[in-house]
């Protein structure tokens, strides 16, 4: 059951996130057909976390990375760093960056696409009930903080994609920080 809802909610997404890749209403309508080639990494993904969950391997996963960074290992950058492209998309300007949209419609993108990333993970958190490593609650799946460095990158990358691409897709470095953070400090698998 958990693994068929993970999967619903993973396509939904997946279906979500193409939806958004045009910029006008009328590029969506002319929109080309979806290829299953789209679907092989984020299936793949899936699948291999999936088989993952409740496994030995997990488990040697997670010990293996409480030994690289250590059992004492704490830092609280992982509650920061998911909204440093927040920062990137309203500072690129001063930098010489070309923004695709204007303050407001930034702000508007932001507040819309973190709420709908939180509705999502938070409901995800609340039915999957997957245990901390740290065993300190069950809701461990999937991390609210890395979905929100995600989406916050992906927003950054969108905004100015076309002007620098080197800068739009810094903040993916950050969110990839959060999820490894995440794990360090034992709160994620």
């Amino acid at each position: 059951m958990k693994t068929k809802l993970i999967s619903l909610s993973f396509l939904l997404l997946v279906f979500m996130g193409n939806a958004q890749t045009k910029d006008t209403i009328a590029a969506i309508k002319n929109q080309d057909k979806i290829s299953y080639k789209q679907f092989i990494a984020p299936a793949a993904l899936v699948t291999a976390g999936t088989l993952l969950l409740n496994s030995a391997l997990n488990d040697d996963l997670q010990s293996n990375a409480n030994k690289l960074f250590g059992e004492d290992f704490h830092t609280s950058a992982d509650n920061y760093l998911p909204f440093v492209p927040v920062a990137q998309i309203y500072l690129g300007k001063s930098f010489g960056f070309k923004p695709k949209n204007d303050f407001q419609h930034q702000t508007i993108n932001i507040i819309v696409a973190n709420a709908i990333d939180a509705a999502v993970f938070t409901t995800l958190k609340y039915t999957v009930k997957e245990e901390r490593p740290d065993q300190s609650d069950d809701l461990s799946f999937p991390s609210g903080h890395t979905s929100i460095a995600f989406t916050n990158a992906a927003l950054l990358y969108y905004e100015y994609k076309d002007s620098n691409v080197w800068y739009a897709s810094s903040g993916f470095l950050f969110a990839t920080a959060t999820g490894i953070l995440r794990i360090a400090n034992n709160r994620h698998y």
